[in-house]
C-alpha cells in the first residue's frame, strides 16, 4: 500500500529556536515569514538551526531575485511552456494525497529549449503543486516522469541538475516520491549518471514503475493525462 512518507521528527527545542530567529526577521519584513511546516522541512534537510536559518534567508532572497511571485499562469513564459505541454500539475492527487506534477519526456528536446526559461517553468510547476498541499496531512509532492516514446534527444541532464538543485536548496523535503513510467532499456545508462547526483535519501524516493498494477499502489492511472 502507498503511504505518506513518515517525516523524521524535529526537535521541539530546535523548532522553537528557529521560530524565534525567524520572528525577528518577519516582524521587520512579513514577506520573510515561513510557517511551522516549512521550518520543520528546513530543519530536517539542513540538520541544525544555524544551517536551516541561513538556508531560509537564501531562499527568501532567491525568490525575490528570481521573480518567483511573477511566475503565474498569466506569465507569457509560463503560457508558452504550458501550450507546449512540457509539464502539468494535475487536478487529482496520488494515493497518499500528494499533488502530482506530470512530465511527459517525449515533449522535450534538449536541442530545442531555452534552459533559463524552462527552469523558470519548472519553478512555476513546483510553486503550483506546493500550493495544493494540505500541509497538515502531507506536505510533499509526487513527480511523475513518463518516458513513453523517450529518445536520447529527450534526455536533458542540465534540466535535471537544475531540478535537483531547486529541490535541495529551495524546496527542501518537498519531494515525496518520483515515479518513472515506461522507462525504455536505453534509459538505464542515463539513470546511472543521474543517480550519482542524488543523495541516498533522494534516490530512495525514485521508483521505476513497470506495469499498471504496480502504478495503482501510488496513483490511479486514470488521473494521468492522455492529451499531451
Amino acid at each position: 500500500m502507498a503511504t505518506t512518507n513518515s517525516a523524521q521528527p524535529v526537535s521541539e527545542e530546535d523548532l522553537k529556536a528557529l521560530k524565534e530567529r525567524m520572528q525577528m526577521i518577519s516582524d521587520a519584513d512579513p514577506q520573510q515569514y515561513h510557517n511551522d511546516f516549512s521550518l520543520k522541512r528546513y530543519l530536517r534537510a539542513f540538520k541544525t538551526v544555524d544551517n536551516a536559518f541561513q538556508a531560509i534567508l537564501k531562499t527568501n532572497k532567491w525568490r525575490v531575485d528570481y521573480g518567483v511571485p511573477e511566475l503565474t499562469e498569466n506569465n507569457p513564459l509560463v503560457q508558452k511552456h504550458m501550450e507546449q505541454n512540457k509539464a502539468r500539475v494535475l487536478r487529482h492527487r496520488d494515493m497518499s494525497g500528494r499533488p502530482v506534477v506530470y512530465i511527459p519526456a517525449k515533449n522535450h528536446n534538449v536541442n530545442d529549449r531555452d534552459i533559463d526559461e524552462l527552469t523558470k517553468f519548472i519553478v512555476y510547476c513546483l510553486e503550483e503543486a506546493c500550493k495544493k498541499c494540505f500541509e497538515e496531512v502531507v506536505d510533499n509532492l509526487c513527480i511523475v516522469f513518463d518516458l513513453r516514446d523517450f529518445g536520447l534527444s529527450c534526455m536533458d541532464y542540465q534540466v535535471l541538475k537544475n531540478l535537483i538543485w531547486l529541490l535541495s536548496k529551495h524546496y527542501p523535503e518537498r519531494l515525496g516520491v518520483c515515479l518513472i513510467l515506461n522507462a525504455p532499456a536505453l534509459f538505464s545508462g542515463c539513470w546511472a549518471v543521474i543517480k550519482g547526483w542524488l543523495d541516498e535519501n533522494t534516490s530512495s524516493k525514485v521508483l521505476f514503475v513497470s506495469n499498471e498494477e504496480e502504478l495503482c499502489k501510488y496513483l490511479i492511472p486514470d488521473i494521468l493525462p492522455t492529451d499531451i
